[in-house]
């Protein structure tokens, strides 16, 4: 790998993605398949199992790099003593093929670059079968995959690799296109780059042209929200937690997880972000995908779904790859699949009824599937689950679940309310009244004067910051600024918030990780509905100044390494900074929306 996970960028095209270093290698492509089978995994160890290089030969002076204007394509300037070289990087897609373009143009002087191709397939496993069409392009085969090559420059074979060396002058430039498609079927016709790039320019700006404004952070919202947009399946609407797996939360360490999948705790938020942008279509897509995704038995909602709703999601791992800095094992599928999480049935409930309320498009059918959902929920919340952060300890009665599984109650009869729906709504209320009841007796602390992770803890957990932005307490009560207070003083840590106080006999792993960049939102998030503004503002551009040089954020950060962790780019961290961002620049922002007008029982 080129360096730390902050020295890559993302490129795609709504298919499919790779990550680019500022060294000029792409070392994580995944191919445009459902299952997300990875075409370079260098990302997590030797270059040997996959990776493209481009860069000079010489030694560099500087290095800069920027996406060009609000579009996911990437700019990357080489300067050496003899000129400077620009390296341009995107993606394309067209019917049964997608493409990853590289463009080299001379800025000025003379540059000897080098480029270097190790193609290796099913997660750098595979040696592809190499041959060269009578149209010159190198053709690379390993069974249903085909990788196509299509230069301005030749290519020789050098030990298992394609390489090519050639010089670059002012205002000259070199094309490269690396194309997929399934190996049973015709060969995709050359190229045009300058097409491309044109049309990718031209659909970027396109896009982008709906979006509200968001003040002084709108260049990094919209940042945010094309970076989501690279991590949307163009097709099925699905959003992906992020573009790549195993790379690690605790450096060295085994917590490491495949977040190529779409979670339903992220689906509220996701249409908060979403619509406050004013991009109404993805957002309509992304309900789409979900009404699609809880289809069926709500006695087998998963907490996660693969893009297009896959719900097999086994997880294995990966022996032959040594993992990012030696963090082993190496984990493709995810086992928390399985698991039981009471607050995915708040967070649907939640986004439907948002959803309706913005007028988005909603299946006739959906209200009965809610019903039943609903109708589940009643026999298992007070059941103890696997919660939010997915532990692999053993079930506990965590505070959040309960406060979501109140969540999904209440958007029940607010649902049926407001839109003239069906459904026993005395029952109802009086399970709302019973939840809120209990969590207010079991899931708070008196001694220490707030609420705690779990029934009968002692500790607090950062998913309690939610108990204000869901409306199950007004930041009017004293237990939400108490609550926020011991929040601040067990798990900030230099001015991050920590998700919990990692505990082996909890989460079945040794103890240690980065702070969670989402969680830190949250905190600014509350600050907001308590007034403190001026130490919201002042977090939330703390966070936002630890987004790498092109405006991306990975899961979470550590402190004591002063570098990103987790999985790259991720879609949660940024969901929240658009969210926070627009609730420090309007009035009614998504956690006011969020918070409003909800009918608290026992307040």
């Amino acid at each position: 790998m080129a360096g730390r996970i902050e020295d890559y960028a993302i490129i795609g095209n709504c298919e499919t993605a790779a990550l680019v270093g500022r060294d000029g290698s792409i070392d994580w492509l995944c191919l445009p398949r459902f299952d997300s089978a990875a075409c370079f995994s260098a990302l997590l160890g030797d270059p040997s199992h996959g990776r493209w290089q481009i860069s000079p030969t010489e030694k560099l002076v500087r290095v800069t790099r920027r996406y060009r204007q609000a579009s996911l394509i990437l700019e990357t300037d080489f300067e050496t003593e003899n000129g400077a070289v620009r390296l341009t990087d995107f993606m394309t897609r067209r019917d049964g093929a997608c493409d990853l373009l590289r463009r080299v143009t001379g800025l000025h002087g003379r540059v000897t670059m080098h480029s270097e191709l190790h193609v290796r397939l099913d997660y750098g496993s595979a040696m592809p079968w190499v041959t060269r069409l009578d149209d010159g392009r190198i053709k690379y085969v390993v069974g249903p995959d085909r990788l196509v090559l299509q230069s301005d420059i030749a290519f020789v074979n050098e030990n298992m690799s394609s390489v090519a060396r050639f010089d670059v002058e002012e205002c000259e430039h070199f094309d490269f296109v690396l194309g997929w498609s399934p190996s049973f079927r015709e060969i995709p016709e050359e190229l045009d780059v300058e097409v491309a790039l044109k049309s990718s320019v031209e659909a970027w700006s396109d896009w982008t042209s709906s979006f509200a404004d968001a003040g002084k952070w709108s260049d990094i919202v919209l940042r945010s929200l094309i970076t989501l947009k690279a991590l949307t399946h163009f097709e099925t609407g699905g959003i992906v937690a992020a573009a790549t797996t195993s790379l690690p939360e605790q450096l060295g360490g085994a917590r490491n997880w495949d977040y190529r999948y779409c979670w339903l705790r992220d689906s509220t938020l996701t249409l908060y972000a979403l619509l406050e942008a004013n991009f109404v279509e993805e957002a309509n897509a992304w309900q789409g995908w979900l009404l699609r995704a809880v289809a069926g038995s709500p006695a087998q909602l998963q907490i996660m779904y693969g893009v297009a709703g896959e719900r097999r999601l086994d997880e294995w791992q990966i022996s032959w790859l040594p993992g990012y800095e030696g963090s082993k094992p190496v984990r493709i599928g995810n086992a928390a699949s399985g698991q039981v999480q009471l607050d995915v049935y708040g967070e649907v409930m939640d986004a439907l009824y948002f959803g309706r309320q913005n007028g988005l498009e909603t299946d006739v059918e959906m209200w009965g599937v809610q019903r039943e959902m609903i109708a589940h929920l009643e026999e298992i919340w007070d059941q103890p689950d696997d919660g939010i952060w997915e532990v692999r300890g053993g079930r506990r009665q965590f505070t959040h679940s309960k406060v979501m599984a109140w969540v999904a109650i209440d958007r029940a009869i607010r649902t049926a309310e407001e839109f003239n729906l069906e459904g026993p709504l005395a029952d109802w209320r009086a399970l709302r009244d019973t939840i809120h009841a209990q969590v207010c007796e079991q899931g708070f602390n008196k001694t220490q004067n707030s609420f705690v992770q779990y029934y009968g803890s002692d500790k607090v957990d950062a998913s309690l910051l939610m108990i204000a932005l869901v409306g199950f307490l007004p930041a009017s009560d004293p237990r939400v600024a108490s609550t926020v207070a011991a929040i601040e003083k067990d798990l900030l840590q230099d001015g991050f918030v920590l998700r919990y106080r990692t505990d082996q006999s909890l989460d079945g792993l040794v103890p240690g990780e980065g702070a969670f960049l989402a969680c830190s939102f949250w905190l600014a998030d509350n600050y907001v509905l308590l007034g403190r503004i001026d130490e919201a503002r002042t977090l939330f551009e703390k966070l936002v100044g630890f987004c790498n040089d092109v405006g991306l954020l990975a899961e979470e950060y550590d402190v004591s390494e002063k570098r990103q962790v987790g999985n790259f780019p991720q879609a949660f961290s940024h969901i929240a900074l658009v969210n926070t961002a627009y609730n420090l620049a309007r009035i009614s922002g998504p956690a006011v929306k969020r918070a409003q007008d909800t009918e608290v029982a026992n307040a």
